[in-house]
This record gives C-alpha cells, structure tokens and sequence, in this order.
C-alpha cells in the first residue's frame, strides 16, 4: 500500500483517478450551468420554475452538500500529486526546459509540456470563481443563511465584459489541460494499447471543446441577459 503514495506509478495513479472525478463533476456542473441558457431560449431566464433554479436547488440538497468536502479533498489530492510529480520531473530531467533539447519530447503537445502552468491558470480563478458563486450560494446555506438568487449572481457578475474574458481564458487553460489530462487518466489506468489511445486522444478533444464552449456559452448568454441583449 505505502508503494502507492511513494512510487511514481502510484503517484500518477492517484492523480489520474482524482481527474477522472473532476471530469465527472466539471459534466455535472456544465449541465446545470447551461440549463440556464435553455431558460433563456425558452423566455424563463429568471424565473423561479427554471431549469437553472431547479438545478441549483438540487445542487443545495443535504446528499450533495456533503459531497463538498469529498470534491475539495479530490481537488486538493490531484493538485498535491501534479506538483509532487512536476517538481520530480523537473528534477531528474534537467529543468523546466528540457523539452527543447529532448528529442522524444519533442511529439509530445504544448498542454502535456505545460500541464502545471495550465493547472496554476486553472487554480487561479477557479479561486476568483468561488468567491463569486460558491460563497454566495451552497457556502450560504450551509451557513444557515439564504442563498443568493443564481440568476442575478450570473447577470451581476458576467454584466462586466472583464469578467467574461476571465471566464474564457478560463475555460480555454481548462480546454488545453483536458485535451491531455483526459487520456491520459485512462492511459495510467491501463487503457494504454495502440487502439484504444488512439480513440481516447480524439475523444479528449471532443470533451474539451464541449467543455469549453459550453461554459463559455453560459458566460456570453448570462453577459447578453444582464445587458437586456436577448429581449
């Protein structure tokens, strides 16, 4: 069991598993994000039937809340383990920028030669992104306090172009970091055979991308509705 946390495999293992939770999680919170989009197609931004009201009162029942601390403990883990593995890396390989003179890195892509600082990127305003929904939502009621309403909190914050622009820069590190993190999870895991990596590798653009401009959808509709763009 200690070879787990110690050895590099298990190290690699540990992380991938605790992406493949947050890619399970990121599908769950882009379906509840974007049911607002759909009340915007279907005339029921804001109102207190909407899909996106519905899918943040889901979001605030006990079941899930408890699973907060599970998420927070997933992300913690995957972070701990990708800098434990770069600050290793970095050593034995002979400095950040080794790929330039490393033939076999060479093939590799520009998201797997910069996964830490598209994590950094990632980190960075996934921070600036609880400050401005989670706190005011699931950390209120936890608190025993009432939520704000999801609608105003989507239309105040993404009513500032900057704060658009943040978001995508945002979804944009995420979509570079998901283009190799995705197969390469399932490549530790053992899905590691010439057909099967050669489908992965496809399958991890085509999740990204979703990711990417599904969020970024939201971002732009909730900007658009705070400026009265789609009356």
């Amino acid at each position: 069991m200690a070879n787990i946390f110690t050895s590099s495999i298990g190290k690699k293992l540990i992380m991938s598993i605790s992406g493949l939770f947050l890619i399970i999680f990121l599908l769950l919170h882009l379906t509840i994000n974007f049911f607002s989009v759909i009340d915007s197609c279907t005339d029921n931004f804001g109102a207190t039937d909407g899909l996106f009201k519905m899918g943040c009162d889901f979001m605030s029942l006990p079941i899930v809340t408890i699973m907060v601390p599970v998420l927070a403990f997933g992300f913690i883990i995957h972070i701990l383990y990708a800098c434990i593995l770069t600050i290793s890396n970095l050593r034995s390989r002979g400095g950040y920028f080794r790929y330039q003179v490393s033939s076999k890195a060479k093939a590799d892509s520009w998201a797997s030669k910069n996964m830490i600082v598209l994590g950094i990127i990632v980190l960075g305003i996934l921070a600036f992104h609880l400050t401005h929904f989670w706190a005011d939502m699931q950390l209120q009621e936890f608190m025993g306090e009432e939520a704000k309403n999801p609608y105003t909190l989507l239309t105040t914050t993404f009513g500032s172009w900057w704060n658009v622009v943040i978001y995508i820069v945002w979804f944009g590190a995420l979509w570079f970091h998901l283009t190799h993190g995705f197969w390469s999870a399932f490549q530790t895991i053992g899905w590691n055979n010439k057909i099967w990596i050669g489908r992965l590798k496809v399958i991890a653009y085509i999740f990204a991308t979703i990711i990417f401009l599904g969020f970024a959808a939201v971002a732009v509709n909730a900007c658009m509705e705070a400026h009265k763009l789609l009356n």
